[in-house]
């Protein structure tokens, strides 16, 4: 079954999942941030098909989240690494993690700690924060329109503000 596409969708979340919302990708990355650059390295340690792995291998290359680059120390041999725009997935693999490790670890034990490398100090829990630092939860923030917004973007906008906070702010 075709699964349906979000690219038509005026909504960054809907267009983020049109380009690594299939499980594979976002593993693959996590896999290069974890230092694997090698396509053998990602099958063995993914335990993903041949062509399911070089499928997705192209299309994170197509969407410019990854590259290819010849490895100096083996002969007629890629690697691959994360381009800035795939870098820029680290702090949602993290907050995936950390989710994970709240909600899903084995017996509340989660397998691995983030730690600052110079301090060996935990790293933060993520979270979404006023300018000022304050915590805020999903009640606590106002959706606007931004430069990209339509009239149908406004009309959703309004009527998450009215659901979520009770009110539609005046514009």
């Amino acid at each position: 079954m075709q699964r349906k596409s979000f690219t038509g969708m005026n909504c960054s979340i809907a267009r983020s999942l049109e380009e690594v919302g299939e499980w594979w990708s976002l593993l693959i990355v996590r896999e290069m941030t974890q230092g694997m650059n090698r396509f053998d390295q990602f099958q063995k340690e993914l335990g993903i098909a041949r062509n399911i792995l070089t499928a997705r291998l192209e299309r994170l290359q197509e969407l410019g989240i990854v590259e290819r680059y010849p490895l100096p120390d083996r002969a007629n041999t890629d690697g691959y690494r994360l381009t800035p725009k795939g870098e820029d997935l680290y702090p949602v693999i993290v907050a995936l993690m950390q989710w994970g490790d709240r909600w899903l670890a084995h017996r509340g034990k989660p397998p691995t700690a983030l730690v600052e490398d110079k301090t060996g100090r935990p790293i933060e829990t993520l979270s979404v924060h006023a300018k000022g630092g304050k915590p805020l939860g999903f009640r606590d923030v106002r959706f606007a329109p931004g430069p990209g917004a339509t009239s149908n973007t406004h009309a959703v906008i309004d009527g998450r503000n009215e659901r979520v906070l009770g009110r539609i702010p005046p514009r």
